[in-house]
């Protein structure tokens, strides 16, 4: 039993090196270290020990740390070696169940009425259309296409019956009404953190705590706070640190630094080939003209017309 923490790190380790493997990151680092040989710094005898200082003391180290760290954050806790990647999606059997059944549902709901309203799910636009969208790409907004015909795939009510239907079949509720019977529609028995652990996760939120933009009863006057705050903010952006930058967030996010704080807790960065695959989604996009593209851009007309004061970027949205 003790070997199994190991083995499960070495198990991660393992994936966040395949991961990273074929990632620019990876190109960019064996780039650098093959720059770093003409280096007059750099001896024969002490090749591997030199060149790993260079990459700390050029910042590399500290970008390899980042990409690990939102590799860890994003990608589950390893399963089993040998287990499915479905399994691994989501471990609950009777979950995936529920989960493919649904999806039929969803299919079957947009094949019918592809076939009613007679427009295939994907279809090539015409030259002239193609020109067309180009040239409004900006303005998706306000150029509103007639969408009366098309409806929701499914109503909320529908997926909220597909939820209180979902039951457990290892768990056994017993006949007897109980008060657990009562606590609410949906009754499936998922594991949750108790007041204890979630004093511990949410700690920042304690009294005694600072947090931006709440000013009602702090020790400190909320713009002393919040002074130090944002100069705290500028020492985590300057540092570059992932980790850091998450753990600050947790006391709220000066509006000034936000863009910059977010990008390095996600780690992205405008690289050309970020740029350059953006650029061939949009061209997809030009080129495709989907179904789906429909519901969606109705779905965010509904709920983010443009509004001056909360979506000023509906336009972003549409693109996205």
């Amino acid at each position: 039993a003790m070997l199994e923490p190991e083995r499960g790190l070495s198990r991660t380790i393992a994936r966040v090196v395949q991961r990273l493997q074929g990632s620019s990151l990876h190109s960019q680092l064996e780039r650098q270290a093959r720059i770093s040989l003409h280096k007059p710094e750099i001896k024969l005898e002490s090749l591997k020990e030199d060149i790993k200082d260079f990459l700390k003391t050029s910042g590399w180290e500290k970008k390899l740390q980042n990409a690990v760290y939102s590799e860890l954050n994003v990608f589950p806790s390893p399963c089993h070696p040998a287990a499915p990647p479905e399994h691994i999606k989501e471990p609950l059997a009777y979950m995936r169940k529920a989960q493919g059944s649904w999806e039929k549902r969803i299919l079957k709901s947009l094949n019918s009425m592809s076939t009613e309203l007679n427009i295939p799910l994907a279809q090539k636009r015409p030259a002239n259309e193609q020109k067309e969208l180009l040239n409004k790409w900006n303005e998706m907004g306000t150029d509103e296409p007639d969408l009366s015909l098309f409806r929701p795939v499914y109503a909320p009510k529908d997926f909220l019956e597909v939820l209180m239907n979902l039951r457990n079949p290892n768990y056994d509720n017993g006949e007897q009404p109980s008060f657990r019977n009562h606590l609410g529609l949906i009754q499936v028995p998922l594991k949750v953190k108790d007041i204890p652990e979630l004093k511990e996760d949410f700690s920042e939120l304690g009294l005694n705590i600072g947090q931006l933009g709440i000013d009602d009863s702090a020790q400190v006057p909320p713009e002393f706070f919040e002074n130090e705050h944002v100069c705290v903010g500028q020492k985590v952006l300057a540092e570059q640190d992932s980790a850091a930058a998450q753990q600050y967030v947790r006391q709220g996010c000066p509006t000034a630094l936000r863009a910059d704080l977010w990008a390095l807790i996600l780690n992205i960065s405008n690289q050309p080939e970020d740029i350059l695959y953006y650029e061939q989604l949009k061209s997809n996009v030009i080129q495709h003209d989907l179904l789906v593209d429909s519901l969606i851009y109705k779905d965010v007309k509904l709920t983010a017309s443009n509004d001056d004061y909360y979506f000023v970027f509906e336009d972003y949205l549409y693109q996205v």
